[in-house]
Parts: C-alpha cells; sequence; structure tokens
C-alpha cells in the first residue's frame, strides 16, 4: 500500500510541477510580481496531496514563535524536499537561502528569482558570504521572512554536521534574533527516497536566540538548540 501510495504521489508532485511551472513562464514575463503567489500554491496543493495520498500530517509545536509579518530569521534543519516546501505555507513572504543549481532547472529554477529566493555559490568562498550578506539585507528590508538551512545539505535523521556559519552573518548585520527550528521530516519523506511513509511531521520552532550575541555564542546555542531537539520523539 505504501508502494501505491507513493507512486500515486509523486505522480501528483510531478505533474503539478510540471503544469505550475509552464504557467510560471507567463508569470515570469507578464506579472513576476506573482511568482511568489505561484509558489504559495504549488506548496499548499503538494502538501496537501501528502497528506490525503500519503497520509503525512504536519504538526507545528512553538507555533507561537513564528512571525506573522516582518523581517525575521529562520534556521531551519534540513532533513527531506518536505522542508523546502513547508515555509512558503507557514510564513507570509518567506525567502529561501538556496544554491544556486536550482536556479537552472528548467521552467522551475527560473521562478526562483522573482518569488525572491536568494541563490547562493557554494563555490564561490568569501564572495558567497557576501553576496548573502546583500540579498539577504534586501530581502530583509522588503520585509521578508529569510529562511536558513545552517546545515548546508539535507541530512539523514540522527545525523550531525557542523552548521555554516552565515546565519550569524546575516543575523549580526541585520540585528535580530534567530529562531531555530528543529524536525523530524526524514523519517516519513527521505532525502531523495520514492516511498512516503504515513505519520506526523513535526515542525518544532524554538525560543528566538536574542540578537547581539557573539558569532561564536550563536553559533553554539544554535548547534544545542537543534541537537536537543525538544518536543521530538523517535518515530513509531
Amino acid at each position: 500500500m505504501i508502494l501505491l501510495r507513493s507512486t500515486l504521489f509523486n505522480a501528483w508532485f510531478f505533474g503539478l510541477t510540471t503544469v505550475l511551472s509552464l504557467f510560471g513562464v507567463g508569470i515570469r514575463w507578464f506579472a513576476p510580481h506573482r511568482a511568489l503567489d505561484l509558489a504559495k500554491l504549488w506548496a499548499r496543493l503538494t502538501l496537501a496531496a501528502a497528506r490525503r495520498i500519503c497520509g503525512i500530517e504536519l504538526v507545528v509545536i512553538g507555533r507561537e514563535h513564528l512571525p506573522q509579518g516582518g523581517p525575521a530569521l529562520i534556521a531551519s534543519q534540513h532533513q527531506s524536499a518536505y522542508d523546502t516546501m513547508v515555509w512558503l505555507t507557514l510564513l507570509p513572504h518567506p525567502s529561501y537561502v538556496l544554491k544556486r543549481e536550482l536556479t537552472r532547472i528548467p521552467l522551475f529554477g527560473p521562478l526562483m528569482i522573482p518569488s525572491g529566493m536568494i541563490p547562493l555559490d557554494r563555490g564561490a568562498g568569501a564572495g558567497a558570504v557576501r553576496a548573502l550578506l546583500r540579498a539577504s539585507a534586501s530581502a530583509l528590508a522588503q520585509g521578508r521572512q529569510v529562511v536558513i538551512f545552517p546545515e548546508g545539505t539535507r541530512v539523514r535523521p540522527g545525523e550531525v554536521r557542523p552548521l555554516q556559519p552565515g546565519i550569524a552573518a546575516v543575523a549580526a548585520r541585520a540585528g535580530l534574533p534567530v529562531i531555530p527550528v528543529a524536525t523530524d521530516s526524514g523519517h516519513r519523506w527521505g532525502r531523495r527516497a520514492f516511498r512516503k511513509y504515513p505519520g506526523p511531521i513535526h515542525m518544532v520552532v524554538l525560543p528566538p536566540i536574542p540578537a547581539g550575541l557573539p558569532r561564536e555564542a550563536l553559533m553554539a546555542r544554535l548547534a544545542a538548540a537543534l541537537l536537543e531537539r525538544p518536543g521530538l520523539r523517535p518515530k513509531r
């Protein structure tokens, strides 16, 4: 049954992505300011299908810590593609920091720039940090919520990777607190996994880490918060 449900979901996902990406060609040319609305629609329909077809339910713990508007910094764990969609449904105007290679995906990729996402060339060294600071400052000035995955890539549940320091540089320049988020999404929707498993995906939004901390202190508190993963239980 899981294989059948996963097959149906994947067919829906790729079909929906193709159709909306084709529609997005017109959005890019004639109404680029609506690109984020299109991305939000894609995320809502995809996660609704995950819920109805695969039985994957989203459980948000600590919702009171989520910003309702205005500039904010989110530092989220990243275990599956689910994490790259869910913030489009939880935040009013999100801007993801993502790898530049994603913008080269045919049809879909070019929509990321007008939708306000922040592509990062991970091979550019210090230049990548400067570009991140400029782009994130612009997004925050527009009242957007910048979402950074400080692990730098998707990791398996239980795997620990050193956090990338870009979040500390952005926080220092913006003078904003950092909101840590832990998740267990990899148990239901694994990295590059065809099968999707029914059950809850938890997003635990932790209390903000105050602004103005030294870089080392901020990174230590962020790493500790994500490592402790309060509110998450092992998969049943």
